[in-house]
């Protein structure tokens, strides 16, 4: 689903499934955010490299980790993204000690919470005529959220580190 920021109405979202599979006692996982040459429900395509500029001038530090894209609700921090030959892989740790990210993460421990999207503005992009695919070239990316709804079905959180249950007491 891409959506409209209320402030900046070229800013975009992109929602991608997130796998439960091992979700940690303190909160960290990882996964893929977006996966290259696979079309999304809303007919976008992100191309191999398309990141690759905005992490170098962003980094980790500079993509927040958000609930639902609500930029008042950050839940945690990345704590490195980076493309590799499938797509945008990304390492965090949802912040235990906010309310809503303990709710968010017995959800995702539950499987109740499994999607990932990217928000993002298009730098480059063209869109195929014939298909109607719009192919994403260049993204400045300026937050991956935890969603309800993915927009993406085949990217999956690959793993979640486990600690003991008194981590996030």
């Amino acid at each position: 689903m891409t959506r409209p920021s209320p402030t900046r109405a070229s800013f975009e979202s992109k929602l991608l499934p997130v796998q439960p599979s091992r979700i940690g006692l303190d909160g960290v996982f990882e996964g893929y955010a977006s996966l290259f040459r696979i079309p999304d429900l809303g007919k976008d395509i992100v191309e191999p490299g398309a990141f690759r500029e905005s992490l170098q001038r962003r980094g980790p530090g500079g993509v927040k980790m958000l609930w639902q894209h609500d930029p008042a609700e950050p839940i945690g921090r990345w704590s490195s993204l980076a493309e590799d030959s499938r797509g945008l892989f990304v390492r965090g740790r949802l912040s235990l000690a906010v309310a809503r990210a303990r709710e968010i993460h017995a959800l995702m421990l539950d499987g109740a919470i499994d999607g990932l999207s990217i928000g993002f503005r298009h730098e480059k992009a063209r869109t195929e005529p014939r298909s109607g695919l719009r192919r994403l070239e260049r993204i400045d990316l300026w937050e991956v959220s935890v969603v309800t709804f993915p927009m993406l079905p085949q990217a999956r959180i690959a793993t979640v580190k486990a600690t003991r249950p008194s981590a996030f007491i």
